[in-house]
């Protein structure tokens, strides 16, 4: 069914399935896309930027993508901080959420999550956010369809000078084709991502834009330094010859002279000599040169990466550093989201269209840091709001646990199924002249006579805890003291009780590990209601008897 459909990309292209194998946005030398290039940073000065810059405004993108690729291979500084925040999100974990709990919808992640796991994908991701420095990025999908079913096999980088802008709102992009025309992106087969470091027309968005004035004057100020350090790094040559020299002695000085520096040797006559004269104060007119390159690359640090500590090594405590990284880390965060947004647009949704055709939901990929996450607390908490009735949907919990859905046929955990304390029983040694039904059934019924062990039997057992507690005849005339006595007497049965069932345990238990399994089977079992009860009518009462005292203090 999904074979047959008509579909269209955001842009309303319908999609051409014939042509969606074939190689789009190649480079070809004899075509409208060369891979050559010119080289626009030779010699810039603000005027010839200003020109390149105007022209990409109007929608001619050629000079400025080709600057903007010179900058990188030039200045060590911005290649740094760019390859930074590229590779820094482009190695991010990446999680596939189905779209709910339905078979359907866990399949379709399942095959998104089986295609994350390509190697190559890691290094393609680096390729598109090339959007970040040049304001966009085009990169081709190449389709696989040798086995009857799409697959994106490759996402391969596309030459960003190929891109235009349709006239009328220099927003819609258009491709050069082989003969030079400007065509619509075919639809289906471009990844084109967007990530723009401020508002506005893609063209003036990258952030290649505001470190193109900075390489430029950097490489103002590193010419200026490198004729300075040339000039006044050596000593000044005085070169002095004696009264009647000739022209021809002058000459053989001057020479020397001039070339002593580099050849570090000269011959002159003995009624010739050359002096050396240092600078003075040097070093203070040399370091204004490296300050000014040095503010220069912060600048572009805080452009890139929005903050300088990680880069530049600025001097501060601990607290600084801390709050530059939280600063990293939230460009990082958006990075991430936007280029989570876009694979999902580009990539998961046409795939899954041409698979299955137009879906109500479709599952999604999410690139970033795994949040840290207390699992121990969370699993407590949901057993404690299960038990008071909450219903909680299992794929939301399994999806934070990272668990994914259970295959048909596959093992699975499940809690242990209670085991009852005649069974553990059977499993104990056999007495004399004892088959094992009839020492289940024993063992089974002391454990239940817990509270009728010797010396035991007591009024609790007959009426309750209410008239173990409840006084008579005789009681004493003060209340605290009663009712200390009454507790003494009243508790003990109840404790002795659970521990005779302890004890019971431990006798028919054949081994440590018996003894514990009874434990576990046996606690749940034990009647401590008793005990409750008794506490709840011995607080109650205390209070009462603590009012009554009050208010014989209070009379007399």
């Amino acid at each position: 069914m999904a074979r047959n459909l008509i579909l269209t990309d955001r842009w309303g292209y319908e999609v051409d399935r014939a042509s969606l194998t074939r190689d789009v946005g190649a480079p070809s030398l004899s075509g409208a896309r060369s891979p050559l290039t010119s080289y626009p940073g030779d010699g810039l000065n603000p005027l010839r930027l200003a020109q390149i810059l105007r022209a990409a405004d109007h929608g001619d993108p050629v000079r400025y993508m080709e600057l903007a690729e010179v900058i990188e291979e030039r200045d060590p500084h911005y290649l740094g901080v760019i390859g930074t925040r590229k590779r820094s999100v482009s190695q991010l974990d990446i999680t596939v959420e189905a779209a709910s709990d339905d078979a359907h919808d866990g399949k379709l992640a399942d095959m998104v999550r089986d295609w994350v796991k390509r190697d190559e994908l890691q290094q393609e991701l680096f390729h598109i956010l090339d959007c970040l420095s040049k304001g966009y990025s085009a990169t081709a999908i190449i389709w696989d369809h040798s086995e009857g079913q799409y697959l994106p096999k490759e996402l391969a980088w596309r030459d960003p000078r190929i891109i235009r802008f349709a006239r009328h709102d220099l927003a819609r992009p258009l491709m050069l084709d082989d003969s030079g025309r400007e065509v619509p992106l075919p639809a289906f087969r471009f990844v084109f991502a967007d990530i723009p470091a401020k508002s506005g027309i893609l063209l003036r968005a990258g952030l290649a834009r505001v470190a193109m004035w900075g390489w430029m004057f950097k490489a103002f100020t590193g010419r200026d330094w490198a004729i300075f350090t040339q000039t006044y790094g050596q000593p000044l040559r005085v070169g002095k010859w004696q009264p009647g020299a000739s022209e021809q002695d002058k000459a053989t000085l001057f020479r020397a002279v001039a070339n002593i520096a580099g050849d570090c040797a000269a011959l002159i006559p003995d009624t010739m000599s050359i002096d050396f004269i240092e600078s003075k104060s040097i070093g203070q007119s040399g370091d204004l040169y490296e300050k000014r390159v040095n503010h220069l690359d912060q600048q572009i640090s805080k452009a890139v990466l929005g903050q300088t500590a990680t880069t530049d090594a600025i001097a501060g405590g601990h607290a600084v550093g801390r709050e530059h990284r939280l600063v990293q880390e939230d460009i990082e965060g958006a990075d991430a989201a936007a280029l989570s947004a876009i694979i999902n647009r580009d990539v998961i949704r046409p795939w899954i269209q041409l698979e299955f055709g137009p879906q109500k939901r479709y599952p999604r990929i999410r690139i970033g840091r795994p949040k840290t996450e207390d699992l121990s607390a969370l699993a407590t908490a949901v057993d404690k709001m299960v038990r008071l009735g909450m219903e909680i949907e299992e794929g939301e919990i399994r999806a934070r646990f990272g668990f994914s859905e259970p295959k048909p046929g596959a093992r699975l955990l499940r809690a242990a199924a209670p085991v009852s304390t005649a069974d553990l029983a059977g499993s104990a040694p056999l007495g004399e002249g004892e088959d094992r039904a009839s020492k289940s059934k024993r063992v089974s019924a002391e454990i239940k006579r817990g509270q009728g062990l010797p010396g035991t039997e007591t009024a609790l057992q007959a009426e309750g805890p209410s008239a173990a507690i409840s006084g008579g005849p005789g009681a004493a005339t003060d209340p605290a003291a009663d009712l200390a006595d009454q507790l003494a007497r009243a508790a003990p049965p109840v404790i002795d009780g659970m521990i005779g069932q302890i004890e019971l345990m431990m006798t028919a238990a054949s081994s440590l590990e018996e003894f514990r399994q009874m434990l576990l089977a046996g606690f749940p079992g034990l009647d401590a209601q008793a005990m409750a009860q008794l506490m709840a009518e011995a607080f109650l009462t205390a209070d009462l008897a603590g009012r009554l005292d009050a208010d014989g203090r209070g009379d007399g």
